[in-house]
């Protein structure tokens, strides 16, 4: 593709070389260590639900048993395969023991790894089976109905109560949505457990949990046949269960889910050891069940000056995109974000947001980006704050953006009632349809606004690629670069809970989904 921004291709192999080495750099770290909530994770994935007298998830019972007997680095795979072969137990039987004080998975007689390890295969390929079956009902729904065109009209629901959540969701692809986002409840991202069932006190949202993600996904396929298109489901794969919430959308079908490698660590003080061991595996995840990922750049523009540190949304991105790499992620599944946050009195701002998303495109071609609407300065001034979400909708169809989270007129005022969401979709549909080939009709001037302001961040982005390349990613965010926000190595939430794998531990779920044979 031929740039019409004239950015040079040579900055940006170089930029995306130097986000390599960070990536791989890293996994050196990510491939020594293993977490809670990513033996958690392998505990769902071999079946272990549900709850024990007091309400708590019986992969958390499991899970920290093996920990405080100082099994942990041997990991949850090793342990419920050599339980399985002392008592004949399925693993969910193991735990249920476990949680009624009837077992000491840690006090059984002990088999080598390789005896563990084959004894849980099957139940490694039952979960697997089922995780590639709902891969293929998504794929067999956009073959016989189709899905809308991208941009895909991105509207969230944010109720609290998974039920109304419903009524909302059907409503808004009546309207035209083509993606429902259910808002997770302030401060999930801080449980280390994942609530059970279904839910309806949440605030500011839902709680994510599989049987409000089974419930919503049955509600949006019955209307996306009713409406004869296929209706995407999005939740959070984030916070201190980031794998385990992957591995839940992957069995009920989820069809995005945000996911980035550096949120958690920025913005809600998760400690960067955990969340980027935590990370790797849930991006394996998302990547064998063919969902589409989001990540988080727009978020460092709500914290940091939308024009003076744009270079850092982009070598976000460049790191977003490496690690999704070495996740066996397909470009055309990485939704990687940025954001319409100029402030609204700057002179040329529109012609700033226009080179950046452009940008966006050019460097990740294939990728299905996300883009953010205005938040910042959005005031409560329903008028201003409706042409500022046209203006956003104008920059996301000429830049062919791919997933369009609609801007509301009422941000800053309250959650979204459904007709807010009308109007959101009346605007982006009248913009869309109106303006669909204006990037293909378009050129701009050499040397221009547009083309400078492009080139120009971007090469400041190439040298901070090099920088974080130079010092360390955990270095880096030691330092602040990315949205202003410092934060210590071993400092956060969740540190306690991140150990160094022993000699015969194994993730068999990993290299299964990378595509390994077994």
């Amino acid at each position: 593709m031929k740039s019409k921004l004239n950015l040079d291709p040579k900055i940006i192999d170089s930029a995306r070389s130097s986000a390599a080495r960070i990536a791989q750099d890293m996994q050196k770290f990510i491939d020594r260590h293993t977490t809670v909530s990513t033996e958690r994770t392998v505990l769902r994935l071999l079946g272990i639900d549900g709850v024990d007298d007091f309400d708590f998830p019986l992969p958390n019972v499991v899970v920290d048993a093996i920990k405080d007997g100082g099994g942990l680095p041997r990991g949850a795979a090793y342990w419920i395969g050599n339980a399985m072969i002392q008592t004949g137990l399925s693993p969910q039987e193991i735990a249920e023991r476990v949680a009624a004080g009837e077992l000491d998975i840690m006090k059984l007689p002990t088999v080598s790894a390789k005896e563990a390890e084959e004894k849980i295969m099957p139940e490694v390929k039952k979960s697997l089976e089922l995780i590639k079956a709902q891969t293929e009902k998504r794929n067999n729904y956009l073959e016989t109905i189709g899905e809308g065109k991208q941009p895909y009209l991105y509207v969230i629901v944010a109720t609290g109560n998974v039920y109304e959540d419903i009524i909302q969701a059907q409503a808004a692809a009546r309207q035209g949505a083509d993606v429902i986002a259910v808002i997770r409840t302030t401060a999930q991202s801080l449980l280390d457990y994942v609530p059970y069932g279904a839910t309806t006190e949440g605030f500011g949202g839902t709680y994510a949990t599989q049987e409000n993600f089974r419930l919503m996904r049955r509600a949006l396929d019955e209307v996306g046949e009713e409406v004869g298109r296929y209706i995407r489901l999005c939740n959070y794969s984030s916070g201190m269960c980031m794998p385990e919430i992957a591995a839940m959308g992957a069995v009920e079908r989820l069809d995005m889910m945000l996911n980035d490698a550096l949120y958690g660590i920025l913005f809600r003080d998760i400690n960067m050891q955990r969340t980027l061991v935590d990370q790797y595996f849930s991006r394996v995840i998302i990547g064998y069940a063919d969902i589409i990922f989001n990540s988080g750049e727009d978020n460092y523009l709500t914290t940091a000056d939308a024009y003076e540190e744009a270079h850092t949304v982009v070598a976000s991105q460049f790191i977003n995109e490496q690690f999704a790499v070495l996740a066996n992620i397909k470009e055309e599944r990485m939704g990687l974000g940025h954001a319409f946050e100029m402030d609204p009195n700057l002179e040329n701002g529109f012609l700033y947001e226009l080179a950046q998303a452009i940008m966006a495109r050019e460097i990740f071609p294939k990728a299905p980006l996300k883009y953010m609407p205005p938040t910042k300065y959005m005031t409560g001034n329903i008028f201003k704050g409706h042409i500022q979400d046209a203006l956003f909708n104008v920059v996301s169809i000429w830049s062919e953006q791919s997933i369009q989270l609609l801007g509301m007129m009422t941000e800053a005022i309250h959650t979204p009632h459904m007709q807010d969401r009308i109007y959101a979709l009346e605007n982006a549909s009248y913009i869309f349809n109106n303006m669909r080939d204006l990037g293909e009709e378009v050129e701009f001037k050499k040397d221009g606004i547009i083309q400078k302001r492009a080139q120009t961040v971007l090469k400041d982005a190439e040298e901070l690629l090099k920088e974080i390349e130079k010092d360390g990613l955990f270095h880096t965010l030691e330092n602040g670069k990315f949205g202003g926000v410092k934060r210590p190595r071993d400092g956060g939430k969740g540190l306690e809970g991140v150990c160094v794998k022993d000699e015969q531990y194994f993730n068999p779920f990993i290299p299964l989904m990378l595509g390994g044979e077994k």
